[in-house]
């Protein structure tokens, strides 16, 4: 009995000690607060627009400085022609897209941890000025600040502050911040799943939310199917019996493919734009119709295309042509034993400062970079690991909180050295 007594004090002691904030790393996410700040101002001043390569080039380069003065190797990768996946928005030359900054810092150990963010907004040239950086209380307001200027910020001062600690008992620490993300990574994409399964940890630095202190174990996965009909034009008042009337084929097409979704797994497809014919009096050659695709299981996208192919072979009109092709934008990130794992080492991190964190195995409907790092490895990935953040893609609404700086600064910092060490298992 005194031996069961002495273990159980010795396991609440351990509790409680594990429970203790590590006053050095407190200490300096308090000191790195009002430079974080100052970042965040200078990031946002700087447009980049998924299409403003110019701006994009200007805050790569910016960030991949301040990083090779922290002591990482730094590449900038450029788009290749080979690995661009190719979507309706995707420029036609890959020299338009925003290039891609690599920081790798080598240490002492094994582990390899990748950390994610972009720095591409979906913001026009010009917005600037509707949208300048602001301090109004606790929220910081600029352009991009939530979506995702900044992830970038964060990974910035987290390396600055491993440094000032010397944290190095990682193998390899790699920073990977993109400039396509907002029009679904076409560029980063097979990069993105490369260094996922390359690393035996990935922490991606979107925002949190204001109204749930939380970190993200799944996002929505988003496809677009797009249905091309070919008909044959003709006079539509003297011969309408010559042409292939595409607009009666697309709707024969649309009826027949509208119930495709399946609640119960999360798989929602509707049908959303069409478009038919040139003028009135000529029968419609050419009709489009394109599709809203959600998901939450990889494994759907493949099954629903299946299912599409073999519909469209029953045609109203058999001399119209009909094809679909499906676009997959982003794949959803599934929760996996990994992920929970890490997602509760890091909620014990997170009560050593007296705060808690949500873990959200939910998908909420948008699509992040984190799924792509996830497809090829059974390593962990973790979403959200940004500041709390709202207003995403908004009109001069989006904001950050500025007193979830410490505490994120903190649990990033904090992540590193257990990964580092092997302590999150």
């Amino acid at each position: 009995m005194k031996k069961t007594l002495l273990t159980l004090t010795a396991l609440a002691f351990c509790a409680g000690a594990f429970a203790q904030p590590m006053t050095s790393v407190q200490q300096l996410a308090a000191s790195e607060q009002p430079r974080l700040l100052e970042t965040l101002k200078t990031l946002v001043e700087i447009e980049t627009g998924s299409t403003n390569r110019a701006g994009l080039d200007k805050l790569s380069a910016l960030v991949g400085e301040r990083l090779k003065a922290l002591g990482a190797d730094v590449q900038y990768i450029e788009p290749s022609a080979a690995d661009v996946y190719r979507m309706e928005d995707t420029p036609e030359n890959p020299a338009e897209i925003g290039r891609i900054v690599r920081a790798t810092f080598k240490g002492t150990g094994t582990k390899k941890i990748l950390m994610i963010a972009h720095m591409d907004t979906v913001y026009p040239a010009g917005m600037l000025s509707q949208q300048p950086w602001r301090i109004e209380g606790n929220k910081a307001f600029g352009l991009g600040i939530a979506d995702d200027k900044q992830g970038v910020a964060l990974l910035l001062h987290t390396a600055a502050m491993l440094k000032a600690l010397n944290v190095r008992e990682y193998g390899t620490l790699t920073i990977l911040i993109n400039g396509d993300e907002e029009i679904s990574s076409p560029a980063a994409r097979k990069l993105l799943a490369r260094a996922g399964a390359e690393h035996d940890a990935v922490m991606s630095f979107e925002a949190s939310r204001v109204d749930s202190d939380k970190v993200s174990l799944a996002t929505s996965g988003i496809a677009l199917a797009a249905l091309t009909v070919r008909g044959l034009a003709s006079h539509a008042g003297s011969a309408p019996e010559r042409g292939v009337n595409a607009l009666y084929e697309m709707s024969h097409q649309l009826l027949q493919l509208r119930d495709l979704s399946v609640p119960q797994s999360g798989l929602k497809v509707n049908w959303t734009v069409a478009k038919a014919g040139l003028v009135r009096n000529m029968i419609p050659p050419g009709a489009v119709a394109w599709a809203d695709i959600r998901l939450l299981k990889v494994s759907d996208l493949a099954g629903l295309e299946a299912r599409i192919n073999e519909r469209i072979k029953n045609k109203l009109l058999p001399q119209s042509v009909v094809e679909v092709k499906i676009e997959n934008r982003r794949p959803p990130l599934e929760a996996t034993p990994a992920s929970r794992a890490l997602a509760a080492h890091a909620q014990r991190i997170y009560k050593e400062i007296g705060k808690e964190l949500v873990v959200d195995a939910e998908a909420e409907g948008g699509g992040t970079d984190a799924a792509f790092a996830a497809l090829e490895t059974k390593a962990p990935v973790v979403e959200r690991f940004g500041l709390q953040g709202f207003g995403a893609h908004s009109s001069n609404a989006e904001y950050v909180m500025i007193d979830s700086i410490q505490p994120r600064l903190y649990l990033a910092t904090r992540m590193v050295m257990d990964l580092a060490q092997g302590k999150t298992r």
